[in-house]
C-alpha cells in the first residue's frame, strides 16, 4: 500500500501548488496547456494500445465493455458523485466535476496503475508507483491550475482502485497471465486516447462507460486460452 500512499500524496501536493499557480495563470495560457496535456495523454494512450498482440481482443472488449458501462451508466454515476463533491465545496459551475472525473480517470486507467500496483502487493517494491506519482504529481499541478480543486477528490479513487488491486495481487497473481496483462492494458491504452481527445475537445467520448472493457479484455483472453 506504501506505492499507492504516496501516489495520492503526490496528486495532494501538486494540487496544493496547482492552486497557488492557478491565481497567476491567464485562461488563454491554462488552454495552452491543457492542450499540450492532451496531446501527451494522446501520445501515452497509442503507445500502450500499441502492445495488444491481438487487435480483436481490444476491439470485442470495447464492445461489450460500452453495452456493460452503459447499462450500469457508469459515466452519469460519476458525474453525479462529481457535483454531490461540488455542491460540497460551494462551487455551481460544473469544474469541480469535469476536474474529478478527468482526474481519476487518467489516474486510474492504465498500464503503470495496473502493473505498479501488482508489483507493489507481490513484490513490495513499489518503484513503478513512485515513477507514477512523479507523472501524476505533475499533472496534478496543471490539472488544478486549469480545472480547479476538484482534482483533489481523484486522491479518493486512487486509494480505493489501486490499494484494492495491491491487497488483493496474491489472489490476481494466480488468475492473471501475461497476455491477460498485455491485453488490459492496450484496451486501458485506447481509453486514455480517449481522455486525450476529450481534453482536446475534439470528441465527447464517455470513457467511464467504457471501463468495463478492460475487465472484458481479461475475459476474452482467458476463454481463448481455454479454447486454444
Amino acid at each position: 500500500m506504501l506505492g499507492t500512499i504516496v501516489n495520492a500524496a503526490a496528486i495532494a501536493a501538486g494540487v496544493s501548488i496547482g492552486m497557488i499557480f492557478k491565481r497567476g495563470i491567464s485562461a488563454q495560457v491554462q488552454n495552452t496547456i491543457m492542450q499540450g496535456l492532451g496531446l501527451a495523454v494522446l501520445l501515452i494512450g497509442l503507445k500502450t494500445a500499441w502492445q495488444t498482440e491481438n487487435e480483436l481482443i481490444p476491439i470485442l472488449s470495447l464492445a461489450l465493455g460500452a453495452l456493460l458501462g452503459e447499462y450500469m451508466g457508469i459515466e452519469d454515476k460519476l458525474n453525479k458523485l462529481g457535483m454531490w463533491l461540488e455542491s460540497k465545496v460551494g462551487n455551481n459551475h460544473g469544474t469541480v466535476a469535469k476536474a474529478f472525473v478527468t482526474a481519476s480517470l487518467i489516474y486510474c486507467v492504465g498500464a503503470m496503475a495496473i502493473m505498479g500496483a501488482i508489483e507493489d502487493g507481490l513484490t513490495g517494491d513499489p518503484k513503478t508507483l513512485y515513477a507514477k506519482s512523479a507523472l501524476d504529481g505533475i499533472s496534478a499541478i496543471i490539472f488544478t491550475s486549469t480545472m480547479g480543486i476538484g482534482v483533489i477528490f481523484s486522491t479518493i479513487p486512487v486509494l480505493i482502485y489501486q490499494g484494492s488491486i495491491t491487497l488483493l495481487a496474491d489472489y490476481i497473481k494466480e488468475i492473471l497471465t501475461g497476455s491477460m496483462i498485455i491485453e488490459m492494458n492496450a484496451t486501458g491504452g485506447l481509453l486514455i486516447f480517449g481522455i486525450g481527445l476529450n481534453i482536446l475537445g475534439i470528441k465527447k467520448i464517455k470513457v467511464g462507460n467504457l471501463l468495463p472493457s478492460i475487465i472484458f479484455a481479461v475475459l476474452l483472453v482467458w476463454l481463448k486460452e481455454l479454447i486454444l
